[in-house]
């Protein structure tokens, strides 16, 4: 009964909204005060999961049970996260630490020479388990998307380890591929970066591209200050730096 009544769920939150959210909305009321009872709490979960905009009676129960947030589904922690930027940070922390480990792993291993550094292409690279972890955490938020952001360039002032300027290209060009408009639509930075993003992987700058970039750049405004810090972040990425440094011995060569 209980995985025919998920099932029914799962088509329900597929349904219009007007029809959807008021059965939904019904359910979970009648179905929340059984929530810790562990063999009913994969239905209310699934009601959880697709209700656009939960109660946040129901939020603050979730958050302050350590047991029911950790059962809580990625769709439903969004909605915790973006009111709670402590706790949001206490989930991304691990994943930023582990993406610094492993870019510095792949720099500093002498032994395997098979594995260097500047080797992958930049959709391989960004198809790495932190980036589209990340990704799926941020799923079509801006806000959070914007946390994450402001944590990347926290961590690359304080630190000054360029890696976190890779994972802030990185991380906007997995959502590019992933088509999330409300987020690509919105940053400042992001025809820059998938210009540029381009050129790595094709491992050639045309004058067309060279114009585009420059034009990027002329067209900041004062007051946008901010814009300018994420570009030269996206340029401080050592992907950036080596694909540009390449190309101008090129060009000196060739000259």
């Amino acid at each position: 009964m209980r995985e025919k009544l998920i099932a029914h769920i799962n088509e329900l939150g597929q349904k219009d909204p007007r029809e959807r959210d008021k059965k939904l909305r019904e359910l979970l009321i009648k179905s929340f005060p059984v929530v810790r009872v562990k063999a009913l709490r994969p239905v209310v979960m699934a009601i959880l999961r697709n209700t656009q905009h939960i109660d946040d009676k129901y939020l603050r129960i979730l958050v302050r049970d350590r047991e029911l947030y950790s059962d809580t589904d990625t769709e439903v922690k969004r909605q915790i996260w973006r009111d709670n930027q402590s706790l949001f940070g206490d989930e991304v922390s691990p994943l930023l630490s582990q993406y610094i480990r492993e870019k510095e792993h792949v720099l500093f291993d002498h032994t395997n020479l098979n594995n260097l550094f500047f080797h992958p292409s930049p959709k391989v690279r960004r198809q790495g388990e932190v980036v589209q972890k990340l990704a799926n955490m941020i799923g079509q938020s801006v806000k959070l998307y914007d946390m994450v952001l402001q944590f990347l360039r926290t961590l690359f002032l304080r630190t000054r380890n360029v890696h976190y300027c890779t994972l802030r290209a990185e991380l906007l060009m997995a959502l590019h591929d992933l088509e999330v408009q409300e987020i690509i639509s919105v940053d400042p930075c992001h025809k820059f970066t998938w210009c540029l993003d381009a050129c790595i992987r094709e491992k050639n700058v045309d004058i067309k591209r060279s114009r585009e970039l420059q034009g990027f750049l002329d067209n900041i405004k004062r007051g946008q200050e901010q814009v300018l810090g994420d570009l030269s972040m996206t340029l401080c990425d050592p992907y950036a730096i080596n694909f540009l440094a390449t190309s101008a011995i090129k060009i000196l060569q060739h000259l």
